[in-house]
């Protein structure tokens, strides 16, 4: 017979272990749409007056990289100031073309010409969305392959081009552009001698930038505006070089102070590859004074110093309100403090036992 119905039963399968618990999910702390900062540590409120208008206009260009950094001293600076511009820029993908136009009416061709606005290409497919790029990137050295022009006054087209292994600068009798590669370091020392140079100095300029990149991670390239701005005349350049003046040695009125925000490899990065910066006057601040960043935000040597305690010692230099300037750098400073007491809780937090 055989042995159906008798005998131990088959064991139970044994349970399957418990999933393990979902991570705490984080909760975003509310910001503030103003000045970015967390509602509980919010800037706007702590400016006791309006705005404070000077004589002398702001333009700050920004590293992309600072726009989201929680200590930028940029934000301050846009909350204290009524006539401040800031244009945000980044360091070269693939390549860019500037290109400068004067603002002088009078000269014809003062008007920036019509970019395209959009290219992208996938692979060996080139899908136009507005307009068809006429540079293909290849990457290394001869990049920039194209035909010079003559020097100022051959031919009779008042056309000079300069070409180097990574830029190309061309100056014609109404505009300069530069087409340059990521980390060229364009020479424009010869572009004041010539007729459009000397009108970009004496008359102020608009200039536009064209982006080329490359999407990370893909083969798509695409071209983006990445500014258009007016630089009017009378404009300097805080940026401290071997060409830069002392701000007492200034013999010259003022208008527009043009200030680079970012770290200082950034800030060099960006001077050169946006090189109608090295068409402006330079000023330098003498200053050894001690940052109020140095506790919160690594400098790289004593004496430097945050975008607004910059642009506050500038102006102060050049006769503006001092009083009203001190109340927008205590703003900062108060930031500050915030960071040092979020810094010195979380260290106390992590020394609990």
């Amino acid at each position: 017979m055989g042995s159906h119905g008798h005998g131990d039963p088959p064991p139970s399968p044994s349970p399957s272990p418990s999933p393990p618990p979902p991570p705490p999910t984080r909760t975003r702390r509310p910001v503030c749409a103003t000045c970015t900062k967390p509602v509980k540590l919010c800037l706007c409120s702590r400016f006791s007056s309006p705005p404070l208008h000077t004589s002398i206009s702001i333009t700050v260009l920004q590293h992309s990289h600072e726009v989201k950094h929680p200590l930028n001293s940029t934000r301050v600076a846009k909350l204290g100031f009524d006539n401040i511009s800031v244009t945000h820029i980044s360091d070269v993908n693939l390549h860019a073309r500037l290109q400068i136009h004067p603002l002088n009416p009078q000269l014809p061709g003062s008007e920036p010409a019509r970019l395209p606005t959009s290219t992208v290409t996938d692979g060996q497919k080139e899908r136009p969305q507005i307009a068809k790029s006429r540079e293909n990137p290849k990457p290394g050295k001869g990049f920039f392959n194209l035909n010079r022009g003559g020097d100022e006054g051959e031919g009779g087209n008042g056309i000079v081009t300069k070409e180097m292994n990574k830029y190309k600068v061309t100056c014609s009798p109404t505009s300069l552009t530069v087409t340059l590669e990521r980390t060229a370091k364009p020479n424009l020392n010869w572009v004041p001698k010539t007729t459009i140079g000397k009108s970009l100095i004496t008359n102020g300029f608009r200039v536009n930038k064209l982006h080329t990149k490359k999407k990370s991670n893909s083969t798509q390239i695409y071209q983006i505006l990445e500014y258009d701005i007016i630089v009017p005349p009378n404009s300097v350049l805080l940026f401290p070089n071997e060409k830069s003046l002392a701000l007492d040695s200034v013999d010259f009125q003022v208008k527009n102070l043009i200030v680079l925000d970012g770290t200082w490899a950034k800030a060099q990065r960006m001077y050169h590859e946006n090189p109608w910066l090295k068409l402006l006057p330079h000023i330098k601040l003498d200053s050894v004074k001690e940052s109020l960043y140095s506790e919160v935000r690594h400098e790289p040597k004593s004496g430097c110093l945050s975008t607004i305690e910059s642009i506050v010692f500038a102006l102060k230099k050049f006769g503006e309100d001092a009083e009203r300037l001190d109340l927008i750098l205590g703003v900062f400073e108060s930031m500050i403090l915030d960071q040092r007491r979020c810094k010195e809780e979380k260290f106390s937090d992590l020394s609990q036992p």
